[in-house]
This record gives C-alpha cells, sequence and structure tokens, in this order.
C-alpha cells in the first residue's frame, strides 16, 4: 500500500466525531504491522471511557520518544468518499487530517528504515469537537521533548495559531398574544439587539496572529408567529489572538445583563517556535495544541493541504504536498532529533 492508496483508505472509513472507533483499528492494525518490523511497540489509549468504551487514541513509538509525531483522526459531518485523479486525492478528511496521516506514518517508516530511532506516531480522537482525545493524552506524557502536530499549513511550518471562544448567548422574555405585543417581552428582541452589540465590539489584534474575528453561527427562538417570544438563544464564535481575557470582558459589558453569556468553548492562542530552512506561516484555526499543553513536549504545526477546502464539499489534498510533507517531517525529526 503506497502512500496515496493509504489516504484514500483512511478517507473511506467514516469516523464523524465520536465515531473514529474503526478508523482508530484500522490504524492500530497497520501500525502493528509497522511495529513489528521495527521492534516497536502500539497501544490503544481510552477516551471518556465512561462515556465511550470503544473509543481511544492510538500511540506507537520506538525506543524512548524524543519527538512525537501527531493529528487527529476524527473528521467533520458529512462523510463524502475518497476520489482520485491526477493531482489530488478527494474525500472528506482527505486534508484534514488523513492526508496528513498518510504522510506521518509514511515518513516514520523511512525514518526507522535509515535506523533513526526514539520517536512515536500519536493519533488522537476529538479535535474537531472538544479536543478529548488530546486532553486525555495530556494527562499520559512519555518523555517526548517535541511535539509535531499535523494540521493543513500547505507544508510551511506555523509561528502560531489563532485561539477559541464560544459562547451561548441566552435570551429569556414573557409570552403574549402578538395583537397586544405590549403585554409580553419579546427575548428575540433582546437576543438581537445584544448580537448587534457583540457585533460592534472591538477585538484585540496581534502584530503575528492579526485581529480577532467573531462569527453568530446559530439563532433559534420563539414558540408561533403569532406569540410573542419567551426564549431565544444564539451561539457565537470568537477567533483570538490572545488570552481572551479581553474579550470576556468586553463581551459582558456590551450585553450589560440583558442577556444571559455561558462560555462553551475556550481555547487560547499559542505562538509557536520555528526552525531554520522552514517556510513558514500563520494560521487562523484551533488545533490540538492548547490542549496537550507542553506534555508532549514543545509544539510545532505542520500538514500538507490548505485549510480552504477543509470542512467543505471539495475537500482535497495535492497528491505532490503528501510526497513533500514525507520529506518534510523526516528533516524536522531529525533536526529535533539530534
Amino acid at each position: 500500500m503506497n502512500v496515496f492508496e493509504l489516504t484514500r483508505a483512511l478517507v473511506d472509513i467514516e469516523s464523524i466525531t465520536e465515531n473514529e472507533e474503526r478508523v482508530g483499528n484500522a490504524l492500530f492494525a497497520h501500525l502493528s504491522e509497522l511495529a513489528t518490523r521495527h521492534g516497536g511497540h502500539v497501544e490503544r489509549l481510552p477516551v471518556e471511557a465512561n462515556r465511550f468504551p470503544n473509543r481511544f487514541n492510538v500511540l506507537a513509538w520506538w525506543g524512548d520518544p524524543v519527538v512525537t509525531l501527531s493529528t487527529h483522526i476524527d473528521t467533520v459531518p458529512p462523510f463524502f468518499a475518497s476520489r482520485e485523479d491526477e493531482t489530488h486525492i478527494w474525500g472528506r478528511g482527505s486534508c484534514d487530517t488523513k492526508g496528513i496521516i498518510a504522510s506521518m506514518i509514511f515518513a516514520t517508516e523511512e525514518l526507522l528504515t535509515e535506523g533513526v530511532r526514539n520517536l512515536a506516531l500519536l493519533f488522537v480522537v476529538g479535535e474537531e469537537r472538544n479536543s478529548a482525545g488530546a486532553f486525555e493524552a495530556a494527562k499520559r506524557p512519555r518523555g517526548s521533548k517535541f511535539l509535531i502536530n499535523g494540521e493543513p499549513t500547505e507544508n510551511k511550518l506555523a509561528l502560531g495559531s489563532k485561539g477559541a471562544l464560544r459562547l451561548e448567548v441566552v435570551a429569556s422574555g414573557r409570552m403574549a398574544h402578538s395583537a397586544y405585543p405590549e403585554l409580553g417581552d419579546s427575548a428575540i428582541l433582546k437576543l438581537l439587539d445584544a448580537l448587534n452589540t457583540l457585533r460592534h465590539v472591538a477585538l484585540p489584534t496581534d502584530p503575528i496572529l492579526g485581529a480577532s474575528t467573531l462569527n453568530i453561527g446559530t439563532i433559534s427562538g420563539g414558540r408561533a408567529p403569532n406569540v410573542i417570544p419567551d426564549q431565544a438563544r444564539a451561539e457565537v464564535f470568537i477567533r483570538l489572538v490572545d488570552d481572551g481575557n479581553a474579550t470576556r470582558a468586553a463581551a459582558r459589558k456590551a450585553v450589560n445583563g440583558k442577556v444571559d453569556l455561558n462560555e462553551v468553548l475556550f481555547v487560547p492562542a499559542v505562538h509557536l517556535g520555528s526552525l531554520p530552512g522552514f517556510e513558514t506561516t500563520v494560521v487562523a484555526y484551533t488545533t490540538d495544541i492548547p490542549s496537550f499543553g507542553e506534555s508532549w513536549g514543545r509544539p510545532y504545526l505542520l500538514g500538507p493541504g490548505s485549510i480552504h477546502v477543509a470542512h467543505t464539499s471539495e475537500e482535497r489534498i495535492p497528491k505532490r504536498e503528501i510526497l513533500e510533507a514525507i520529506q518534510i517531517y523526516k528533516r524536522m525529526v531529525k533536526q529535533l532529533i539530534q
């Protein structure tokens, strides 16, 4: 199985978040063969076992890990199978991140064949929702000094990535007949006023990461067109460029207690290191890196593919970048391990 065949085989296993068991088993089997050939070890690491008895991360290692190559195995919905043309592999997860997984595995096999040891592969669940796999892995470090995290960066080394602040905005009111609006209190109007205020909050900027951004992602509420609504809610997603404290404070000041703000998710922005000889970039999305902390070592972020097609119906990854990534990961490992 070559690297393109492995990419397609992984894409063709549906692994939407919380349904990663089949792809995890496939990776465990593939890495077990690699471990047998090169004297390594493979382990399933349970994740949220009280809720998901068959959910796990996959860890393979050779010697005492100094460098760990890691990415996530879950995808966003909807699933669609792979296809291939002369230049690209298409399908859900092709660039985010199953082509990356294949590149990391082939880079590791070539390194082992060349006699390089003291490295690990760590594939985690849940990145697309709450980084459950990375949080669980952070509790079980194995002494690794460096973590190379894979996300689509077009094979450029990311100097930083934005964080995330997800807020649920909840408005309450009083129902009434719509012919007599003065007898009610519209939760939807309260919500719309709050969202409009939030849209105009001045958000922080960072000289490397750029500007924070705010997206109103969902809105729901009301009972019927002829009823003054007593409840309404929305979800707001802010891409952070700092620790989020100033943004939290500004959001609460803006709504001034007229609605409730519930924090659903928080991930701080991170600044990452560079290495000599690698082209660099900055990314606006959030990764597993803050959830790992430095439990698996100093983090770096790089992978083939473009984030601009991830999560879309046109998701694909250039074959050329998959091949390039194998050699780039090898260079990174050798540079870090010496």
